[in-house]
């Protein structure tokens, strides 16, 4: 597989949104210690970033960057509205949860920063692609810390008690899940320098919480 094709696949593992670029970190340190929490954001995050980014394409490109990023906060904003009312109908518990990490999900590292770096710079076709894999490695670093944490913190799987010998509390908070993030960042980084994309860099090398 070439470089050009390969880069279309990175964000799903070569350049994880989470784990590689360290961008839209906060919704899952703070938010995904349960199950229902991370689908929830994971249906906000997908939804919003794929239609915010895919309709920011048409706005054109001889515009100045400053108005092009401000234009593209605005289509985000338009977009978190229809999004957000859906999600009332069916996670209306998680959206009093999550607090302000819902909203500041219009406003995530993938619209903000890497739709002009990085999205724009490709041909529609190829940027829907790797805009749908950067998307599924934010939402399997969602799923996959929620589940983790959900299970060793409260000894249940969506909401549902299993027989869990031991409990790490702290876990389920916010310093806990800085932690646990932290451990999963550093293992991905061990696996992906011993299959020798090590020395690649993600992104656009800029560090973003949100």
């Amino acid at each position: 597989m070439n470089k050009k094709k390969t880069a279309v696949f990175d964000g799903l593992l070569g350049d994880n949104t989470v784990l590689s670029s360290l961008m839209v970190i906060s919704p899952v340190i703070m938010c995904g210690n349960t199950l229902e929490n991370a689908i929830a954001l994971i249906y906000a995050f997908s939804a919003i970033t794929f239609f915010a980014v895919l309709l920011g394409s048409f706005v054109p490109r001889r515009l100045p960057y400053a108005a092009k990023i401000i234009i593209n906060a605005v289509i985000a904003s338009v977009v978190y509205i229809p999004v957000k009312s859906v999600a009332r109908e069916f996670f209306p518990e998680v959206i009093t949860n999550v607090g302000i990490y819902f909203p500041l999900l219009a406003v995530n590292s993938l619209i903000v920063v890497q739709s002009e770096t990085r999205f724009y710079r490709m041909r529609r076709l190829s940027m829907t692609a790797s805009l749908v894999f950067y998307i599924l490695g934010f939402d399997a670093v969602m799923i996959v810390t929620a589940f983790i944490r959900e299970l060793f913190a409260y000894g249940t799987i969506a909401g549902r008690l299993v027989d869990a010998d031991t409990l790490i509390s702290g876990l389920g908070l916010p310093f806990g899940g800085f932690i646990f993030l932290g451990l999963l960042c550093g293992l991905y980084r061990k696996l992906r320098s011993m299959s020798g994309r090590g020395g690649e860099t993600g992104g656009d090398g800029n560090v973003s919480g949100n």
